[in-house]
């Protein structure tokens, strides 16, 4: 069952996507992956990917807050089928792209764990489809967890300006756990304006402007999955808000949230 289909069209933008698939024990889902890529996120649950001719096992996880998982890349113009003997939720996060690449299986000790800020900025960042790890066309993807009582994306930062210092990308956040909360605000030529609440099963859609903080009510972790991506060179560059900027300063001095990393032994 599909729980959530963003496409570049209803998102009235160019190219990120996003599909989350609910499947039973034993089911499938089969689809063509068209003009986009795919990268295959297990959020729950275990799962046989099927793709030109290739069958890739991811082995998954129980949650999102139960460590990194291996993930799939499938390129522009496959046949693609997904079956889970035990059933789960899967995410299909997607870009509209023009050059074809090989199908990918991202293991979990390829994916490059990232703990960022400090204090109560503290979060981790499991990166699976960033440039550094993942050769692809247009699509950036990430995923990040956040201890209750933190915030995440902070700094705010934007990412709509092409640049040497910044790329132009459109951003979907979804996002599992909470409750949370998610700000987006704008400049005096392209203004949005964002606060909102935010739980299991939840996006928002970045279009443009800043973003952050992503916020995790106390008692309550939040996780969010990032896909992005753009017109431009397949980087992500980011501007932080000049107000805000010089929080990044007061991290050395403080340490992680020793909460972190989330994994499997932990939990």
């Amino acid at each position: 069952m599909i729980r959530l289909d963003v496409t570049p069209e209803s998102a009235k933008w160019g190219y990120s996507g996003l599909r989350v698939v609910e499947l039973a024990a034993g089911e499938s889902y089969a689809t063509s992956t068209g003009d986009d890529e795919v990268i295959v996120v297990p959020l729950s649950g275990a799962v046989t990917v099927t793709a030109d001719g290739q069958e890739i096992e991811l082995q998954g996880r129980a949650s999102v807050f139960d460590g990194p998982t291996d993930v799939a890349y499938i390129p522009i113009k496959a046949d693609l089928s997904l079956t889970s003997h035990r059933g789960g939720r899967f995410a299909l996060a997607t870009a509209r792209a023009t050059k074809r690449h090989s199908v990918k299986h991202v293991t979990v000790d390829q994916v490059r764990v990232e703990l960022r800020g400090a204090g109560n900025c503290s979060r981790q960042v499991n990166n699976f489809g960033t440039p550094d790890v993942l050769d692809a066309d247009r699509i950036i993807a990430c995923e990040v967890l956040t201890p209750g009582g933190n915030w995440s994306s902070y700094p705010p930062h934007k990412h709509d300006d092409a640049g040497p210092h910044e790329s132009e990308l459109e951003e979907i956040y979804y996002y599992e756990g909470g409750p949370g909360y998610q700000r987006v605000y704008g400049t005096e030529d392209r203004p949005v304006d964002v606060l909102e609440e935010v739980r299991t099963g939840d996006v928002v859609l970045i279009p443009h402007g800043w973003h952050g903080p992503s916020m995790a009510a106390p008692g309550f972790d939040l996780y969010y999955l990032n896909v992005m991506a753009g017109p431009g060179e397949r980087l992500w560059l980011i501007q932080d808000d000049p107000e805000y900027a010089w929080i990044r300063d007061t991290w050395a001095d403080q340490e992680i949230d020793p909460r972190l990393p989330y994994r499997k032994e932990a939990r």
